[in-house]
């Protein structure tokens, strides 16, 4: 679907205030989907990933990345260390254990008993009892996700299990990832109306309910957005960011150390560009979209700015077809890059998956400076039932700046189910108009 966000458009966040839960349906809603995603979708990717059983271990304040994402509402931390045991025993069902202190209810089967055995003397025993062939554990290069079993840890772990167990261990890495990045039925179900609350934050901060140009600054609508995703009930993962583009004033790499000092205050003629996202139901948006501040007598941008768009727009469906189930984020990046070339496109393109994390778990394709690939990371394939920012830009010369280069830079949130892309909810085809 094609969203076009015209100037007065009125479903600005405010709006969206009656659907959001409050915190303790919030948990409910989270909780039934743990479950499911417990029960359907993990020994699904142990099968695939040739586990038959999985370790996972983190300590308070020092966790794991994926095992806030097995624990139930309202847990907040591993609480002093918890281990968590997936056996998939004959049949293929799936045996959930914790070794905790607390319990964690319906969930996991508490199999330790503190006042009769060490936690990792009772982790060795469990181990030996079942005897696995295959154990992932989480040590990774490649993967922050795979990677969360810290040294001490490794080394009590190496100590419980013995050396016949241990040798039976596995690098978890792709086991992480799959688990985090497979979003369930129920997940992206709900995902779209997520983020639509992102696009409605950006048309209130693109509208002159917020922009006074000759006044406003980009750090005011920064810090306004930052404030209204708080105001909403909601998380941002990141400082939402706001920059100009002008006659005169050129697009500028993140972080160039050689970067000339750029006006933020907004005036009539700037193309505005903004970066923002959120979590809500622990599932992160990430989205990029453009506004022109019009100049008196204006009606619409310069034609120059909305070709500009178009061309974005159709790198997004560049990108789209290029992403096929099986192919890895390198080639995928390769794919595309080289078909909006030979359209006469300049393409930059920086995909991410999203899901419990903003910069999440699945391939990735592109970074804004490795545009030839990306070793380790983007060397891993897409899957079905997972969800993506698609980021990228495409620069432009337009007359209107004296053949000046604009970027124009977009990221929406997609989903990737039944072997195509789709928009949540929308994209932008038209500029933001702000006068």
């Amino acid at each position: 679907m094609n969203l076009k966000l015209p100037s007065g458009h009125n479903a600005f966040a405010d709006a969206f205030r009656d659907k959001i839960l409050p915190l303790r349906a919030r948990a409910d809603v989270r909780n039934d989907w743990l479950k499911q995603r417990l029960e359907e979708i993990l020994p699904e990717i142990m099968k695939r990933e040739g586990f038959d059983m999985w370790i996972v271990i983190a300590r308070e304040y020092n966790e794991d990345p994926v095992i806030m994402s097995m624990l139930p509402q309202p847990a907040m931390s591993a609480r002093r260390r918890t281990i968590l045991v997936f056996h998939v025993r004959e049949g293929d069902s799936l045996e959930r254990l914790t070794l905790d202190r607390y319990g964690l209810g319906e969930y996991y089967k508490a199999a330790w008993d503190p006042d009769q055995q060490e936690q990792y003397d009772c982790l060795g025993r469990i181990v030996r009892e079942r005897d696995p062939n295959v154990i992932g554990v989480n040590v990774a290069c490649d993967s922050a996700f795979g990677d969360g079993l810290t040294h001490s840890e490794y080394e009590r772990l190496s100590e419980a299990l013995g050396e016949t167990y241990m040798s039976r261990t596995r690098i978890a890495a792709r086991l992480a990832v799959g688990w985090l990045e497979r979003r369930s039925e129920a997940e992206l179900t709900v995902y779209p109306g997520i983020a639509e609350v992102g696009h409605a934050i950006i048309a209130e901060a693109f509208s002159s309910r917020v922009i006074q140009p000759g006044i406003t600054t980009t750090d005011d609508v920064e810090w306004w957005m930052r404030q209204k995703i708080l105001d909403l009930g909601l998380r941002a993962w990141f400082q939402p960011m706001v920059d100009i583009q002008a006659a005169g004033q050129g697009f500028q790499l993140p972080g160039a150390s050689h970067a000339a000092a750029k006006r933020n205050l907004i005036l009539p003629g700037d193309l505005l560009h903004c970066d923002v996202g959120f979590h809500y139901l622990s599932l992160a948006t990430d989205q990029q979209q453009n506004a022109y501040v019009l100049r008196p007598g204006e009606m619409d941008a310069p034609d120059g700015l909305r070709v500009a768009l178009a061309e974005g727009n159709r790198l997004q469906d560049i990108l789209a077809d290029a992403m096929v189930v099986g192919r890895t984020g390198n080639e995928i990046l390769r794919t595309a890059l080289e078909r909006a070339r030979g359209e006469g496109l300049s393409p930059s393109i920086y995909t991410h998956p999203l899901g419990y994390h903003g910069h999440g778990a699945g391939p990735t394709i592109g970074l804004w400076d490795r545009q030839e690939g990306v070793p380790g990371r983007g060397d891993y394939e897409l899957f079905d039932d997972t969800v993506y920012a698609i980021e990228l830009n495409v620069a432009t010369e337009i007359s209107e700046w004296d053949g000046q280069q604009v970027v124009m830079a977009l990221e929406e949130d997609a989903a990737f189910s039944n072997g195509r892309l789709q928009w949540l909810p929308g994209r932008q085809t038209a500029l933001h108009l702000i006068g």
